[in-house]
């Protein structure tokens, strides 16, 4: 398979850049292609102006950086998001992308009859999300449930990819090494469970 990391962390060794190469480097070792793309690394501008929307409504191609984006993301069987939940959802930058990328007549369009058309039915998605609040408070308030609609049924399904997994890690502020390494293996072993080895590789 082909899968491709859209991950949003500004720090380099943070423990998000972890789990981006834990999870490049479990699907590689078991024969995958991946490809990440960097948000901040990129500088990718996350902001969708006006002309840019009336744009793409009127059908013209988008700017060169978004149509990029969306080749990375047709080439690909798999899109794996991994970033940190800030202020009860994702990094800026990574809702800028969702913004320009997941444009409409790309990601999703309607019929004739106002009937919603998913346009990427044929990829699978999974998200990884840390956050510094502890699981069972995020649990009590509702905002596990919260996070997994909406970007997995808000967002993902929408354009009709077929999720495999939304795994959020929480107690990140104070977490210690014995912690993140019990994390770090869980990924490893729920890759394995949710992406076999792929038979197809050279």
């Amino acid at each position: 398979m082909k899968h491709l990391i859209i991950y949003a962390h500004p720090v380099q060794d943070s423990f998000n850049h972890r789990i981006c190469q834990t999870v490049q480097q479990t699907l590689e070792k078991s024969g995958h292609t991946v490809v990440v793309r960097d948000l901040y690394g990129l500088n990718f501008d996350p902001v969708l102006s006006e002309q840019e929307m009336a744009d793409c409504y009127a059908g013209e191609a988008p700017k060169e950086d978004v149509l990029k984006e969306q080749q990375y993301i047709l080439d690909a069987d798999s899109l794996i998001f991994i970033y940190p939940i800030w202020w009860a959802g994702m990094p800026a930058i990574l809702k800028g992308y969702i913004d320009r990328v997941f444009s409409y007549g790309f990601a999703y369009a309607y019929n004739e009859d106002g009937q919603l058309i998913r346009m990427l039915t044929d990829k699978h998605s999974l998200i990884i999300n840390t956050h510094g609040s502890s699981a069972a408070h995020y649990d009590q308030i509702g905002m596990t449930d919260g996070l997994r609609v909406t970007a997995g049924a808000g967002i993902l399904e929408f354009v009709g990819t077929q999720p495999v997994g939304h795994l959020l890690f929480g107690d990140m502020d104070d977490a210690a090494e014995d912690q993140k390494e019990q994390i770090i293996e869980q990924i490893k072993t729920e890759l394995s469970a949710m992406f076999a080895t792929d038979d197809s590789a050279p």
